[in-house]
This record gives structure tokens, C-alpha cells and sequence, in this order.
């Protein structure tokens, strides 16, 4: 059986951002234990140079969900990036971003597949296909951001590990239904 569009983007972007959900949830849960706030991780950076939280966040949200909608409309055209906003914003960003991914039908995804989808970045003209787009583009883009996410929060002492950061694995023992409605 061949693997489909839709398998490759939607249950793999929704297995990552319901992780998400849950180290941000766990970063809310060892600031009240330990009597900080989480909006100082909103700022917060592991090297000067490197975006800080709320753009992790933001950009793995845009990867995700306008990964997705983009092989759909052929362009990439997430919504402007926000800035700094209250950590319970960018909780609240991830969560609609699951409820956006889970109303992805397969059959609207699959039949994007082999569709061509250009992207102007500055002035380089990028010609994808819509699988070349999410495997070689989209998903590393996405990744990059939110395991950058988990670093920083890890780094700042929440104590989360690998396993909070890889989710629920799609083992042949696990329900399709457990992860995708």
C-alpha cells in the first residue's frame, strides 16, 4: 500500500502539535509549582541570535496548518507573524491549530497530489510539487520550530524529555482513530 499526501502531512503535523500542546501544558504546570510566570518564556531565545519563543510557535503553526492548506490553494500564505503575545495566546494558537489540521479531509489532500506549488522566497523562485513541498519544505520547517520550542523550554528548566516531544507514535498497535478524527 502506498503511503498517501494526506498520511504523510496531516497525521504527522497533528502527532507533533498535539505534543506541543502538552509540553506547553507541562510549562504552564512547573510555573505554578515553582511560583514563576510563563509569559518569561514568551522572550526567551537559546542563542541571541536565534528567533525567540512566540515566533517558534508561530512559524510551527504556519508550517503546520498553511503547510497543509497550501497544497490545497497552491501558495504558501500564512497570516503574518503576531509578536510577542501571552503565553496563553500561543497555547491557544497550538490548540486551534490541531482543531485546523483535524478538519483536513483525506480525500482533499490526496488529491493534491503531484499538483505544482511555486513559492517566491525574496528572489528566489522555489517550484515544488505538493509532496516535494511538504517533505523537503513544510515538515522540516515546522520541526525545526518546535523542537526548537521544546529546547528553549527545556532549557529553562520544564522538565520534559524526548518522549514528551515525539507524542503519541503511530505504532500498528495504535488506532488511526486515536489520532485523527
Amino acid at each position: 500500500m502506498a503511503t498517501s499526501l494526506y498520511d504523510l502531512s496531516v497525521p504527522t503535523f497533528l502527532q507533533t502539535v498535539r505534543a506541543m500542546g502538552g509540553f506547553l501544558d507541562r510549562a504552564v504546570a512547573h510555573c505554578a509549582e515553582i511560583g514563576t510566570d510563563p509569559d518569561d518564556f514568551v522572550d526567551a531565545r537559546l542563542y541571541d541570535d536565534m528567533a525567540p519563543f512566540h515566533f517558534q510557535i508561530e512559524a510551527a503553526w504556519h508550517h503546520a496548518v498553511w503547510g497543509v492548506e497550501a497544497l490545497i490553494t497552491g501558495a504558501f500564505a500564512p497570516p503574518g507573524l503576531v509578536g510577542p503575545v501571552p503565553f496563553a495566546e500561543l497555547r491557544a494558537m497550538i490548540a486551534s491549530g490541531e482543531k485546523a489540521l483535524q478538519a483536513f479531509t483525506r480525500d482533499a489532500v490526496d488529491r493534491c497530489a503531484g499538483k505544482a506549488l511555486d513559492m517566491q522566497i525574496g528572489p528566489r523562485l522555489l517550484a515544488f510539487t505538493a509532496e516535494t513541498f511538504i517533505l523537503s519544505f513544510s515538515l522540516p520547517n515546522f520541526h525545526f520550530h518546535a523542537v526548537t520550542a521544546y529546547d528553549i523550554l527545556r532549557n529553562r528548566g520544564v522538565p520534559i524529555g524526548k518522549r514528551d516531544y515525539e507524542g503519541q507514535l503511530r505504532t500498528r498497535s495504535a488506532e488511526l482513530s486515536d489520532m485523527v478524527p
